[in-house]
């Protein structure tokens, strides 16, 4: 009984002390709803001073999404201050995207200060397609100039060749603008060296003598130029300029002179061939005569067997065997006088291959 008589006598005491609990509670809320107002309210106030319309619910919202808000503010801020239309939901979607805000920004502002027509979602494109737009808005606005060929790639000079046969070395020096309508898609500085080197090459070899080209180097801008080089390009070709033009080697006495040493080798090579053949053809009709001489002395050798077989059948007296002694002296004696020698015909022949 005790127990239920003290029960109802909590009961009021905490209805009694309700008044203070709501009252701790909501001085609790009201700070927590001051110190966020506070976080905000100076941004909150930048932005309502400069007319960028950003709420201090907008800022929460950014803070729950992960957003840098005070990036947001103060580039929504630098639009509105130079004139420049662009919503804070289109501001987000480019943070969001991870898309560099702050470079988007001023090349934005940048364009349209210098007059030109770029629309935010064009920028910020640019800038997610890995492209440095700020960069390509400050080459628009200031032309940039190109060494042609690159120095970093190692060769100092383009090399052709004009048709008197004497080489030029040529460096030029290239102005380009970007187009940004183009800058999406559009090929590299890479390319322009490489169409220009090209053209110059082209340029040169066309030339009927070195000394026009020497005397006018404008002949090979101008050529260059005609060739639309900057076609699907992100740059606009402003000027071609010669930078520098020297005298190289004579390529076409060079070439004639090579070409001298070929054939000189060639003919050797023909006239080595001719010999060889010349000596295997004297040994091959030298092997013929031995063996001719063979065969005369196997004849000769019948000879004094033609006469036994004579002389033993009765065809052949002695007196013609004596006769024909006598007519082979004779021979071998004038022979002698003569300087031949007396020796037989085969002997002679064959002391004189000796």
């Amino acid at each position: 009984m005790a127990l239920l008589a003290a029960q109802p006598a909590s009961d009021t005491g905490i209805l009694e002390h309700w008044p203070l609990i709501l009252g701790g509670v909501g001085f609790i809320v009201g700070l927590i709803i001051l110190i966020i107002f506070f976080s905000f309210v100076q941004l909150w106030i930048q932005s309502l001073l400069a007319g960028a319309g950003i709420r201090i619910i907008d800022m929460i919202r950014m803070k729950l999404l992960k957003i840098d808000y005070a990036v947001i503010v103060r580039q929504k801020i630098a639009l509105v201050q130079a004139g420049v239309k662009v919503s804070t939901k289109e501001l987000e979607a480019h943070v969001l995207a991870r898309g560099n805000l702050q470079k988007v920004v001023a090349a934005v502002i940048a364009a349209y200060k210098a007059g030109m027509d770029l629309q935010w979602r064009v920028a910020a494109a640019i800038d997610l397609a890995g492209r440095n737009v700020l960069d390509a808005v400050m080459v628009s606005v200031n032309p940039k100039v190109i060494d042609c060929p690159d120095p970093a790639k190692g060769r100092p000079t383009l090399d052709g060749v004009c048709r008197n046969g004497i080489q030029l070395r040529a460096r030029a020096r290239v102005t380009v603008r970007t187009k940004l309508d183009r800058l999406i898609g559009g090929a590299t500085e890479e390319t322009i060296i490489a169409r220009v080197g090209e053209g110059i090459v082209k340029a040169i070899g066309t030339a009927e003598h070195h000394t026009d080209v020497l005397a006018n180097p404008n002949l090979i801008s101008q050529a260059v130029l005609k060739n639309s080089l900057d076609a699907q390009t992100a740059f606009e070709i402003v000027s071609i300029d010669v930078a520098e033009i020297d005298v190289g080697a004579n390529i076409g006495a060079n070439l004639q002179a090579d070409q001298a040493a070929a054939d000189l080798r060639v003919a050797q090579a023909n006239a080595e061939k001719r010999r060889a053949l010349a000596v295997a053809l004297e040994q091959e009709m030298r092997a013929k005569v031995e063996e001719n001489r063979a065969q005369l002395v196997l004849a000769e050798a019948e000879v004094p067997k033609a006469i036994a077989s004579a002389l033993h059948e009765g065809r052949l007296g002695v007196m013609d065997y004596y006769n024909l002694r006598n007519l082979q002296s004779d021979t071998q004696m004038r022979n002698a006088i003569a300087g031949l020698g007396g020796t037989s015909g085969t002997e002679d022949r064959n002391r004189q291959n000796s």
